[in-house]
Protein backbone atom coordinates (compact mmCIF):
# COMPACT_ATOMS: atom_id res chain seq x y z
CA UNK A 1 0.00 0.00 0.00
CA UNK A 2 1.36 3.42 -0.98
CA UNK A 3 1.20 6.67 0.92
CA UNK A 4 -1.49 9.09 -0.21
CA UNK A 5 -0.26 11.76 -2.62
CA UNK A 6 -0.15 15.09 -0.82
CA UNK A 7 0.87 17.20 -3.78
CA UNK A 8 2.60 17.48 -7.12
CA UNK A 9 6.21 17.69 -6.02
CA UNK A 10 5.85 15.27 -3.11
CA UNK A 11 4.14 12.74 -5.37
CA UNK A 12 6.76 13.05 -8.09
CA UNK A 13 9.66 12.66 -5.65
CA UNK A 14 7.95 9.63 -4.13
CA UNK A 15 7.87 7.98 -7.55
CA UNK A 16 11.54 8.84 -8.13
CA UNK A 17 12.46 7.19 -4.83
CA UNK A 18 10.27 4.10 -5.15
CA UNK A 19 10.11 3.49 -8.91
CA UNK A 20 13.13 5.27 -10.43
CA UNK A 21 13.27 3.13 -13.56
CA UNK A 22 9.54 3.26 -14.31
CA UNK A 23 8.61 5.27 -17.44
CA UNK A 24 7.42 8.79 -16.72
CA UNK A 25 7.17 10.25 -20.24
CA UNK A 26 6.92 9.06 -23.81
CA UNK A 27 8.09 11.49 -26.48
CA UNK A 28 8.51 10.59 -30.15
CA UNK A 29 8.56 6.92 -29.19
CA UNK A 30 11.32 7.32 -26.58
CA UNK A 31 10.65 6.80 -22.88
CA UNK A 32 12.07 8.92 -20.08
CA UNK A 33 12.21 7.26 -16.67
CA UNK A 34 11.42 8.96 -13.39
CA UNK A 35 15.12 8.88 -12.50
CA UNK A 36 16.12 10.47 -15.81
CA UNK A 37 13.46 13.14 -15.50
CA UNK A 38 14.58 13.94 -11.95
CA UNK A 39 18.20 14.24 -13.09
CA UNK A 40 17.15 16.61 -15.89
CA UNK A 41 15.14 18.69 -13.42
CA UNK A 42 18.15 18.80 -11.08
CA UNK A 43 20.30 20.29 -13.82
CA UNK A 44 17.65 22.92 -14.44
CA UNK A 45 17.55 23.74 -10.73
CA UNK A 46 21.32 24.24 -10.83
CA UNK A 47 20.91 26.56 -13.82
CA UNK A 48 18.45 28.63 -11.83
CA UNK A 49 20.85 28.81 -8.88
CA UNK A 50 23.49 30.44 -11.10
CA UNK A 51 21.18 33.38 -11.86
CA UNK A 52 21.44 34.82 -8.32
CA UNK A 53 17.74 35.55 -8.15
CA UNK A 54 16.18 37.40 -5.25
CA UNK A 55 13.73 35.63 -2.95
CA UNK A 56 10.41 35.04 -4.67
CA UNK A 57 11.63 36.42 -8.00
CA UNK A 58 9.80 34.70 -10.88
CA UNK A 59 11.30 33.10 -13.96
CA UNK A 60 9.87 33.22 -17.45
CA UNK A 61 9.62 29.80 -19.09
CA UNK A 62 9.24 29.88 -22.87
CA UNK A 63 9.06 26.35 -24.17
CA UNK A 64 7.03 24.15 -26.42
CA UNK A 65 6.10 20.79 -24.94
CA UNK A 66 8.99 18.32 -24.57
CA UNK A 67 10.65 16.29 -21.78
CA UNK A 68 13.13 19.16 -21.44
CA UNK A 69 10.31 21.66 -20.93
CA UNK A 70 8.72 19.46 -18.28
CA UNK A 71 12.11 19.12 -16.57
CA UNK A 72 12.48 22.92 -16.54
CA UNK A 73 9.11 23.32 -14.82
CA UNK A 74 10.06 20.63 -12.30
CA UNK A 75 13.37 22.43 -11.75
CA UNK A 76 11.44 25.58 -10.85
CA UNK A 77 9.26 23.58 -8.45
CA UNK A 78 12.32 21.98 -6.83
CA UNK A 79 13.86 25.43 -6.40
CA UNK A 80 10.59 26.82 -4.98
CA UNK A 81 10.73 29.38 -7.77
CA UNK A 82 7.52 30.91 -9.24
CA UNK A 83 7.40 30.80 -13.03
CA UNK A 84 5.32 32.28 -15.82
CA UNK A 85 4.42 29.74 -18.50
CA UNK A 86 2.83 31.50 -21.51
CA UNK A 87 2.18 30.07 -24.95
CA UNK A 88 5.36 30.16 -27.05
CA UNK A 89 3.09 30.90 -30.03
CA UNK A 90 2.26 34.40 -28.76
CA UNK A 91 3.73 37.39 -30.58
CA UNK A 92 6.97 38.75 -29.14
CA UNK A 93 5.25 42.02 -28.23
CA UNK A 94 2.73 40.16 -26.06
CA UNK A 95 5.38 37.91 -24.50
CA UNK A 96 7.50 40.95 -23.64
CA UNK A 97 4.54 42.61 -21.94
CA UNK A 98 3.66 39.45 -19.99
CA UNK A 99 7.20 38.84 -18.73
CA UNK A 100 7.50 42.50 -17.74
CA UNK A 101 4.14 42.42 -15.96
CA UNK A 102 5.31 39.46 -13.86
CA UNK A 103 8.74 40.98 -13.20
CA UNK A 104 10.68 38.20 -14.98
CA UNK A 105 14.24 39.46 -15.47
CA UNK A 106 15.22 36.11 -16.98
CA UNK A 107 13.41 34.01 -19.59
CA UNK A 108 14.62 30.44 -20.01
CA UNK A 109 14.16 27.74 -22.61
CA UNK A 110 14.93 24.11 -21.70
CA UNK A 111 18.57 23.13 -21.36
CA UNK A 112 20.06 22.17 -24.71
CA UNK A 113 17.12 23.55 -26.69
CA UNK A 114 18.16 26.88 -28.23
CA UNK A 115 15.13 29.06 -28.67
CA UNK A 116 14.42 32.69 -29.32
CA UNK A 117 13.41 34.27 -26.02
CA UNK A 118 12.31 37.92 -26.20
CA UNK A 119 13.99 40.17 -23.67
CA UNK A 120 11.67 41.43 -20.92
CA UNK A 121 10.88 45.13 -20.91
CA UNK A 122 12.51 46.36 -17.70
CA UNK A 123 11.05 49.85 -18.14
CA UNK A 124 7.65 48.61 -17.00
CA UNK A 125 6.71 48.40 -13.34
CA UNK A 126 5.84 44.78 -12.55
CA UNK A 127 2.93 43.62 -10.43
CA UNK A 128 3.87 41.87 -7.18
CA UNK A 129 3.67 38.11 -7.48
CA UNK A 130 1.56 36.68 -4.62
CA UNK A 131 3.53 34.86 -1.98
CA UNK A 132 3.89 31.07 -2.45
CA UNK A 133 2.95 31.25 -6.14
CA UNK A 134 4.09 28.27 -8.24
CA UNK A 135 2.54 28.17 -11.71
CA UNK A 136 1.54 31.37 -13.47
CA UNK A 137 -0.66 30.42 -16.40
CA UNK A 138 -2.38 32.76 -18.84
CA UNK A 139 -5.81 33.05 -20.37
CA UNK A 140 -6.18 32.61 -24.13
CA UNK A 141 -5.81 36.30 -24.92
CA UNK A 142 -8.52 36.14 -27.58
CA UNK A 143 -9.45 39.74 -26.78
CA UNK A 144 -5.95 41.20 -26.40
CA UNK A 145 -3.17 40.76 -23.87
CA UNK A 146 -3.70 37.48 -21.99
CA UNK A 147 -4.39 37.72 -18.26
CA UNK A 148 -1.82 36.14 -15.92
CA UNK A 149 -3.38 33.62 -13.51
CA UNK A 150 -1.15 32.83 -10.49
CA UNK A 151 -1.73 29.49 -8.76
CA UNK A 152 -0.54 28.75 -5.24
CA UNK A 153 0.83 25.36 -4.21
CA UNK A 154 -2.29 24.52 -2.21
CA UNK A 155 -4.53 25.02 -5.25
CA UNK A 156 -2.27 22.83 -7.41
CA UNK A 157 -1.82 20.16 -4.75
CA UNK A 158 -5.54 19.93 -4.01
CA UNK A 159 -6.21 19.42 -7.69
CA UNK A 160 -3.54 16.74 -8.01
CA UNK A 161 -4.89 14.94 -4.93
CA UNK A 162 -8.39 14.95 -6.44
CA UNK A 163 -7.52 14.18 -10.07
CA UNK A 164 -5.54 10.98 -9.53
CA UNK A 165 -8.29 8.97 -7.82
CA UNK A 166 -11.01 10.63 -9.91
CA UNK A 167 -9.45 9.37 -13.14
CA UNK A 168 -7.95 6.17 -11.78
CA UNK A 169 -4.34 7.28 -12.31
CA UNK A 170 -2.05 4.95 -10.38
CA UNK A 171 1.52 3.71 -10.93
CA UNK A 172 1.77 2.49 -14.50
CA UNK A 173 -1.39 4.14 -15.83
CA UNK A 174 -0.86 5.53 -19.33
CA UNK A 175 -2.33 8.99 -19.93
CA UNK A 176 -2.35 10.84 -23.23
CA UNK A 177 -1.46 14.53 -23.08
CA UNK A 178 -2.79 16.40 -26.10
CA UNK A 179 -2.94 19.98 -24.78
CA UNK A 180 0.04 22.37 -25.02
CA UNK A 181 2.13 22.54 -21.87
CA UNK A 182 0.91 26.04 -20.98
CA UNK A 183 -2.73 24.89 -20.78
CA UNK A 184 -4.39 24.25 -17.43
CA UNK A 185 -5.48 20.85 -18.84
CA UNK A 186 -1.89 19.71 -18.23
CA UNK A 187 -2.52 19.83 -14.49
CA UNK A 188 -4.30 16.53 -15.11
CA UNK A 189 -2.58 15.12 -18.20
CA UNK A 190 1.01 15.75 -17.13
CA UNK A 191 1.39 16.92 -13.53
CA UNK A 192 -1.21 14.70 -11.85
CA UNK A 193 0.05 11.77 -13.92
CA UNK A 194 3.62 12.28 -12.69
CA UNK A 195 2.49 12.77 -9.09
CA UNK A 196 0.62 9.45 -9.14
CA UNK A 197 3.24 7.38 -10.95
CA UNK A 198 1.62 7.24 -14.36
CA UNK A 199 3.16 7.46 -17.81
CA UNK A 200 2.35 10.57 -19.85
CA UNK A 201 2.39 10.09 -23.62
CA UNK A 202 3.13 13.56 -24.99
CA UNK A 203 1.64 14.71 -28.28
CA UNK A 204 4.04 16.94 -30.20
CA UNK A 205 2.24 20.26 -30.84
CA UNK A 206 3.46 20.07 -34.44
CA UNK A 207 1.37 16.92 -34.92
CA UNK A 208 -1.60 17.79 -32.70
CA UNK A 209 -4.07 18.01 -35.60
CA UNK A 210 -2.85 14.88 -37.42
CA UNK A 211 -5.61 12.35 -36.74
CA UNK A 212 -3.58 9.38 -37.97
CA UNK A 213 -0.71 10.28 -35.66
CA UNK A 214 -3.03 10.68 -32.67
CA UNK A 215 -4.67 7.34 -33.38
CA UNK A 216 -1.26 5.69 -33.70
CA UNK A 217 -0.20 7.02 -30.27
CA UNK A 218 -3.39 5.73 -28.66
CA UNK A 219 -2.97 2.29 -30.22
CA UNK A 220 0.80 1.93 -29.92
CA UNK A 221 0.95 2.85 -26.23
CA UNK A 222 -2.32 1.30 -25.02
CA UNK A 223 -3.48 4.63 -23.60
CA UNK A 224 -5.96 4.26 -20.75
CA UNK A 225 -6.89 7.86 -19.85
CA UNK A 226 -7.58 10.75 -22.22
CA UNK A 227 -8.70 14.33 -21.62
CA UNK A 228 -8.98 16.62 -24.64
CA UNK A 229 -11.06 19.19 -26.47
CA UNK A 230 -13.78 17.95 -28.85
CA UNK A 231 -11.58 18.68 -31.88
CA UNK A 232 -9.20 15.91 -30.75
CA UNK A 233 -11.96 13.32 -30.64
CA UNK A 234 -13.23 14.30 -34.08
CA UNK A 235 -9.74 13.90 -35.53
CA UNK A 236 -9.30 10.48 -33.91
CA UNK A 237 -12.78 9.33 -34.94
CA UNK A 238 -12.18 10.21 -38.57
CA UNK A 239 -8.82 8.41 -38.57
CA UNK A 240 -10.28 5.36 -36.79
CA UNK A 241 -13.13 5.13 -39.29
CA UNK A 242 -10.67 5.10 -42.17
CA UNK A 243 -8.50 2.49 -40.44
CA UNK A 244 -11.43 0.35 -39.28
CA UNK A 245 -10.22 0.11 -35.67
CA UNK A 246 -11.52 0.75 -32.16
CA UNK A 247 -9.67 1.63 -28.93
CA UNK A 248 -10.47 -0.96 -26.25
CA UNK A 249 -7.61 0.11 -23.95
CA UNK A 250 -9.14 3.52 -23.10
CA UNK A 251 -11.10 3.28 -19.86
CA UNK A 252 -11.54 7.00 -19.06
CA UNK A 253 -12.22 9.67 -21.69
CA UNK A 254 -13.10 13.25 -20.82
CA UNK A 255 -13.93 16.12 -23.12
CA UNK A 256 -13.69 19.74 -22.12
CA UNK A 257 -13.34 23.28 -23.41
CA UNK A 258 -16.19 23.32 -25.93
CA UNK A 259 -19.51 21.70 -26.81
CA UNK A 260 -19.29 18.10 -28.03
CA UNK A 261 -21.61 17.42 -31.00
CA UNK A 262 -24.19 14.66 -30.43
CA UNK A 263 -22.92 12.76 -33.46
CA UNK A 264 -19.40 12.75 -32.03
CA UNK A 265 -20.65 11.46 -28.68
CA UNK A 266 -22.57 8.62 -30.34
CA UNK A 267 -19.51 7.61 -32.35
CA UNK A 268 -17.27 7.79 -29.28
CA UNK A 269 -19.30 5.08 -27.60
CA UNK A 270 -18.42 2.79 -30.50
CA UNK A 271 -14.76 3.84 -30.70
CA UNK A 272 -14.18 3.52 -26.93
CA UNK A 273 -16.28 0.51 -25.92
CA UNK A 274 -14.66 0.12 -22.48
CA UNK A 275 -14.43 3.81 -21.56
CA UNK A 276 -16.34 5.85 -19.02
CA UNK A 277 -17.13 9.16 -20.73
CA UNK A 278 -17.33 12.48 -18.92
CA UNK A 279 -17.90 16.11 -19.74
CA UNK A 280 -15.69 18.43 -17.66
CA UNK A 281 -16.33 22.13 -17.16
CA UNK A 282 -13.81 24.58 -15.81
CA UNK A 283 -11.94 27.82 -16.40
CA UNK A 284 -8.22 28.59 -16.27
CA UNK A 285 -8.99 30.78 -13.25
CA UNK A 286 -10.78 28.05 -11.27
CA UNK A 287 -9.64 24.78 -12.86
CA UNK A 288 -12.16 21.95 -13.10
CA UNK A 289 -15.45 22.84 -11.46
CA UNK A 290 -18.14 20.47 -12.77
CA UNK A 291 -18.18 16.96 -14.16
CA UNK A 292 -20.93 14.96 -15.80
CA UNK A 293 -20.47 11.21 -16.08
CA UNK A 294 -22.31 9.97 -19.15
CA UNK A 295 -24.13 6.71 -18.64
CA UNK A 296 -23.60 4.16 -21.44
CA UNK A 297 -27.32 4.08 -22.22
CA UNK A 298 -28.04 7.75 -21.58
CA UNK A 299 -30.63 9.22 -23.93
CA UNK A 300 -30.94 12.70 -22.43
CA UNK A 301 -31.81 15.56 -24.76
CA UNK A 302 -28.77 17.41 -26.14
CA UNK A 303 -26.52 19.09 -25.37
CA UNK A 304 -24.58 17.14 -22.75
CA UNK A 305 -24.87 18.94 -19.37
CA UNK A 306 -21.81 20.21 -17.52
CA UNK A 307 -23.22 18.27 -14.60
CA UNK A 308 -22.77 18.75 -10.89
CA UNK A 309 -20.09 20.55 -8.84
CA UNK A 310 -16.97 18.63 -7.83
CA UNK A 311 -16.36 17.98 -4.12
CA UNK A 312 -15.58 21.28 -2.42
CA UNK A 313 -16.92 23.38 -5.30
CA UNK A 314 -19.69 25.93 -4.68
CA UNK A 315 -21.82 27.35 -7.46
CA UNK A 316 -24.45 30.04 -7.83
CA UNK A 317 -26.71 30.93 -10.73
CA UNK A 318 -27.97 34.52 -10.82
CA UNK A 319 -30.69 35.75 -13.16
CA UNK A 320 -30.61 39.01 -15.11
CA UNK A 321 -31.87 40.89 -12.04
CA UNK A 322 -29.14 39.47 -9.77
CA UNK A 323 -31.49 37.12 -7.92
CA UNK A 324 -30.39 33.56 -7.17
CA UNK A 325 -31.91 30.82 -9.33
CA UNK A 326 -32.49 27.95 -6.90
CA UNK A 327 -34.67 25.68 -9.04
CA UNK A 328 -35.03 25.17 -12.76
CA UNK A 329 -34.15 28.36 -14.62
CA UNK A 330 -31.41 30.27 -16.40
CA UNK A 331 -28.76 32.77 -15.42
CA UNK A 332 -25.05 33.50 -15.14
CA UNK A 333 -22.75 31.07 -13.35
CA UNK A 334 -20.52 32.00 -10.39
CA UNK A 335 -18.18 29.40 -8.90
CA UNK A 336 -15.73 28.91 -6.08
CA UNK A 337 -13.32 25.95 -6.14
CA UNK A 338 -10.52 24.56 -3.95
CA UNK A 339 -8.23 24.79 -7.00
CA UNK A 340 -8.74 28.40 -8.02
CA UNK A 341 -6.50 31.42 -8.30
CA UNK A 342 -6.92 34.31 -5.88
CA UNK A 343 -7.15 36.73 -8.80
CA UNK A 344 -5.26 37.91 -11.85
CA UNK A 345 -1.73 39.20 -11.37
CA UNK A 346 -2.95 42.64 -12.49
CA UNK A 347 -5.50 43.54 -9.79
CA UNK A 348 -7.28 45.94 -12.14
CA UNK A 349 -8.24 43.03 -14.39
CA UNK A 350 -9.74 41.12 -11.44
CA UNK A 351 -12.45 43.69 -10.86
CA UNK A 352 -15.83 42.35 -11.85
CA UNK A 353 -14.45 38.81 -12.28
CA UNK A 354 -13.04 37.82 -8.88
CA UNK A 355 -15.61 38.98 -6.36
CA UNK A 356 -16.94 38.35 -2.90
CA UNK A 357 -20.08 36.26 -2.58
CA UNK A 358 -22.41 37.97 -5.09
CA UNK A 359 -25.21 37.96 -2.50
CA UNK A 360 -22.96 38.71 0.47
CA UNK A 361 -23.52 35.36 2.16
CA UNK A 362 -19.85 34.65 2.95
CA UNK A 363 -16.38 36.23 2.83
CA UNK A 364 -14.91 33.84 0.28
CA UNK A 365 -13.48 34.62 -3.14
CA UNK A 366 -15.85 33.82 -6.02
CA UNK A 367 -15.31 33.87 -9.78
CA UNK A 368 -17.82 35.29 -12.22
CA UNK A 369 -17.51 32.96 -15.21
CA UNK A 370 -19.48 34.92 -17.79
CA UNK A 371 -21.13 31.65 -18.81
CA UNK A 372 -24.90 31.48 -19.12
CA UNK A 373 -26.44 28.25 -17.88
CA UNK A 374 -29.76 26.50 -17.49
CA UNK A 375 -30.56 24.33 -14.49
CA UNK A 376 -32.90 21.46 -15.33
CA UNK A 377 -35.42 19.69 -13.08
CA UNK A 378 -32.73 17.20 -11.99
CA UNK A 379 -30.46 20.03 -10.82
CA UNK A 380 -27.94 19.55 -13.65
CA UNK A 381 -26.51 22.61 -15.36
CA UNK A 382 -26.37 23.10 -19.12
CA UNK A 383 -24.33 25.76 -20.90
CA UNK A 384 -26.50 28.00 -23.06
CA UNK A 385 -24.04 30.71 -24.08
CA UNK A 386 -21.75 33.47 -22.95
CA UNK A 387 -22.77 36.83 -21.56
CA UNK A 388 -20.20 38.41 -23.90
CA UNK A 389 -21.67 36.52 -26.89
CA UNK A 390 -24.95 38.41 -26.61
CA UNK A 391 -25.57 40.55 -29.71
CA UNK A 392 -28.54 42.38 -31.19
CA UNK A 393 -29.80 41.71 -34.70
CA UNK A 394 -32.53 44.12 -35.82
CA UNK A 395 -32.99 45.03 -32.19
CA UNK A 396 -33.48 41.43 -31.05
CA UNK A 397 -31.00 40.01 -28.52
CA UNK A 398 -29.50 36.67 -29.62
CA UNK A 399 -26.64 34.56 -28.30
CA UNK A 400 -24.18 33.19 -30.85
CA UNK A 401 -23.14 30.30 -28.59
CA UNK A 402 -26.77 29.14 -28.40
CA UNK A 403 -26.97 29.23 -32.20
CA UNK A 404 -23.86 27.07 -32.40
CA UNK A 405 -25.45 24.49 -30.13
CA UNK A 406 -28.54 24.33 -32.36
CA UNK A 407 -26.35 23.84 -35.43
CA UNK A 408 -24.44 21.04 -33.69
CA UNK A 409 -27.69 19.20 -33.01
CA UNK A 410 -28.06 18.49 -36.72
CA UNK A 411 -26.84 14.91 -37.23
CA UNK A 412 -24.74 15.90 -40.26
CA UNK A 413 -22.90 18.77 -38.53
CA UNK A 414 -19.44 17.93 -37.16
CA UNK A 415 -18.31 21.45 -36.20
CA UNK A 416 -19.95 24.85 -36.08
CA UNK A 417 -19.02 28.43 -35.34
CA UNK A 418 -21.07 31.62 -35.44
CA UNK A 419 -19.82 35.19 -35.62
CA UNK A 420 -21.70 38.48 -35.52
CA UNK A 421 -20.27 40.85 -38.12
CA UNK A 422 -21.03 44.55 -38.68
CA UNK A 423 -23.82 45.24 -41.14
CA UNK A 424 -24.88 48.70 -42.32
CA UNK A 425 -28.56 47.77 -42.40
CA UNK A 426 -29.16 45.55 -39.37
CA UNK A 427 -26.21 46.60 -37.21
CA UNK A 428 -25.09 42.97 -37.00
CA UNK A 429 -25.38 40.00 -39.33
CA UNK A 430 -24.88 36.39 -38.26
CA UNK A 431 -22.35 34.31 -40.19
CA UNK A 432 -22.20 30.58 -39.48
CA UNK A 433 -19.43 28.23 -40.53
CA UNK A 434 -20.24 24.51 -40.56
CA UNK A 435 -18.21 21.39 -41.27
CA UNK A 436 -20.50 18.69 -42.59
CA UNK A 437 -20.13 14.94 -42.26
CA UNK A 438 -18.61 13.21 -45.30
CA UNK A 439 -21.23 12.02 -47.74
CA UNK A 440 -24.08 13.70 -45.86
CA UNK A 441 -25.08 16.03 -48.70
CA UNK A 442 -25.99 18.72 -46.16
CA UNK A 443 -26.69 22.05 -47.86
CA UNK A 444 -27.56 25.56 -46.79
CA UNK A 445 -31.29 25.19 -47.38
CA UNK A 446 -31.59 22.09 -45.18
CA UNK A 447 -29.50 23.69 -42.47
CA UNK A 448 -31.48 26.91 -42.52
CA UNK A 449 -34.71 24.93 -42.17
CA UNK A 450 -33.17 23.10 -39.19
CA UNK A 451 -32.29 26.41 -37.53
CA UNK A 452 -35.70 27.91 -38.20
CA UNK A 453 -37.37 25.07 -36.27
CA UNK A 454 -35.36 25.80 -33.12
CA UNK A 455 -34.46 29.50 -33.20
CA UNK A 456 -36.30 32.82 -33.39
CA UNK A 457 -36.19 34.40 -36.82
CA UNK A 458 -33.54 36.97 -35.87
CA UNK A 459 -31.21 34.21 -34.66
CA UNK A 460 -31.18 32.23 -37.91
CA UNK A 461 -27.80 32.96 -39.56
CA UNK A 462 -28.12 35.00 -42.72
CA UNK A 463 -24.90 33.55 -44.11
CA UNK A 464 -24.26 29.80 -43.96
CA UNK A 465 -20.78 28.69 -45.00
CA UNK A 466 -20.58 24.91 -45.39
CA UNK A 467 -17.31 23.06 -45.87
CA UNK A 468 -15.93 19.53 -45.87
CA UNK A 469 -12.69 20.67 -44.21
CA UNK A 470 -12.05 21.25 -40.48
CA UNK A 471 -13.00 24.73 -39.34
CA UNK A 472 -10.16 27.13 -38.46
CA UNK A 473 -9.07 26.80 -34.83
CA UNK A 474 -7.60 29.09 -32.20
CA UNK A 475 -4.54 28.11 -30.18
CA UNK A 476 -6.86 26.55 -27.59
CA UNK A 477 -8.45 24.21 -30.14
CA UNK A 478 -11.75 26.08 -30.33
CA UNK A 479 -13.35 27.30 -33.55
CA UNK A 480 -11.79 30.60 -34.63
CA UNK A 481 -14.92 32.65 -35.26
CA UNK A 482 -12.89 35.57 -36.64
CA UNK A 483 -11.67 33.39 -39.53
CA UNK A 484 -15.00 32.00 -40.77
CA UNK A 485 -14.96 34.18 -43.87
CA UNK A 486 -11.85 32.35 -45.08
CA UNK A 487 -13.58 28.97 -45.33
CA UNK A 488 -13.13 26.97 -48.49
CA UNK A 489 -16.11 25.45 -50.25
CA UNK A 490 -16.98 21.75 -50.37
CA UNK A 491 -14.79 19.35 -52.26
CA UNK A 492 -15.43 18.07 -54.84
CA UNK A 493 -17.23 20.99 -56.42
CA UNK A 494 -21.02 20.63 -56.81
CA UNK A 495 -22.58 20.24 -60.24
CA UNK A 496 -23.15 23.35 -62.31
CA UNK A 497 -26.91 23.30 -61.69
CA UNK A 498 -26.48 23.24 -57.93
CA UNK A 499 -25.80 26.47 -55.97
CA UNK A 500 -22.41 26.83 -54.31
CA UNK A 501 -22.58 26.16 -50.57
CA UNK A 502 -20.52 29.24 -49.75
CA UNK A 503 -23.15 31.54 -51.23
CA UNK A 504 -25.39 33.18 -48.62
CA UNK A 505 -28.94 31.83 -48.68
CA UNK A 506 -31.55 34.58 -49.17
CA UNK A 507 -29.07 37.22 -48.08
CA UNK A 508 -29.63 38.61 -44.59
CA UNK A 509 -32.22 37.39 -42.15
CA UNK A 510 -35.02 39.79 -41.47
Amino acid sequence: MTDPVTGLLHGFLTQVRRRPDAPALVWHGTQTSYRELYDMAGRERERLALLALSAGEPIGVLAAKSPGAIALVLGCLLARRPFLLPSPQLADTLLTQLFAQAGCRHVLAPEGEPQHTPAPDHSRTPHPVPRDTTFMLTTSGSTGLPKIVPLGPQAVNRFVAWAGPAFGITPGTTVLNHAPLNFDLCLLDVWSTLAHGGRAVLVDPEQAVDGRHLLDLLLRHDVQVVQAVPMFYRLVLDAAHRAGVILPSVRRAAFTGDALPDRTLAELRELLPAARLANIYGCTETNDSFVHEIEPTATAAPPVPIGSPLPGVSALVLDADGAEVTGPGTGELYVRTPFQSGGYLDPARSRGKFTGHPLGHDDNRWFRTGDLVRRDTDGLLHLTGRSDFQVKVRGVAVNTAEIEQVLLRHPAVLEAGVAAQPDPLTGKRLVAGVRRAPGSGLNSLLLKEHCARALPRAAVPGVLLITDEPLPKTATGKVDRTALDRLRGPSPAPPADRPQELTPVEGRTS
